[in-house]
């Protein structure tokens, strides 16, 4: 039994070390692909209908500020303020899960980088654990920056169409850096559930939350909110140093 956990705990230790040592990679070194995008590939291959995924890296600066900030407005406002989880809203969500109803989620940009990139979809407690784990990671090592620019660039906009360069391109006929406000704030708009709405053909839900969206970008001080985003340091060591 002793051999037994010996052995365990040192597995345990070199696969936190490996996934360790892969977070800090991809703090420099862009993501070739995501663990969704693989879900999403053999999906489609059982269910006999292939789709060609779409995706193209684009570098922070040649993300819109507009898509940023309505990302961040529409999914994490804490997010320059957070250390991967935002408490108030976990608390929130399972108090409004305990009352019924359709189930809440609380995840933070964060957290999304976590389980798009390395794990699967579902619900479960390992994955979530896991999704802790990496969201742990992603802080400790990367400026938030560079969590916002992997996320813009990971996260599923339709059915193959993944980052938001394959996005504005699906969607809108155009390269990601010449967004409007009004077409960055539906594409955020769609991102609880991109397989059910349309950035390019809103419904009236669209219309009212990409609104919404605009008015809370507003409320955050608009792209100044970006500032506050050090690209130089993560958030712990922003918190440790003056």
């Amino acid at each position: 039994m002793r051999a037994l956990l010996f052995r365990f705990f040192k597995l345990l230790f070199w696969a936190m070390a490996a996934s360790a040592a892969l977070v800090l990679v991809l703090r420099w070194v862009p993501p070739p692909g995501s663990a969704l995008m693989v879900e999403r590939k053999i999906a489609s291959w059982i269910d006999g209908r292939p789709i060609d995924l779409q995706r193209r890296w684009r570098p922070w600066a040649e993300l819109p500020d507009s898509l940023k900030m309505a990302v961040i407005a529409g999914e994490d406002q804490k997010f320059a303020s957070h250390w991967g989880f935002d408490v108030d809203a976990i608390r929130q969500a399972i108090a409004h899960n305990e009352r019924g109803g359709s189930l809440r989620g609380a995840s933070t940009l964060s957290q999304q980088v976590a389980k798009n990139l390395f794990l699967w979809s579902g619900r479960s407690w390992a994955r979530k654990g896991l999704e802790a784990w990496f969201t742990l990671l992603i802080e400790l090592f990367w400026p938030k920056q560079r969590i916002l620019e992997v996320y813009l660039n990971s996260v599923e906009w339709g059915a193959g169409v993944f980052g938001a360069e394959a996005a504005a391109r699906h969607h809108f006929g155009i390269g990601a850096p010449y967004l409007s406000s009004v077409q960055a704030s539906q594409l955020a708009a769609v991102l609880p559930n991109p397989h059910r709405w349309s950035a390019s053909r809103p419904d009236s839900y669209v219309l009212r939350r990409s609104a919404w969206i605009r008015q809370q970008v507003r409320q955050l001080g608009g792209s100044g909110y970006l500032a506050r985003l050090d690209p130089n340091r993560p958030a712990w060591l922003r918190a440790a140093l003056p």
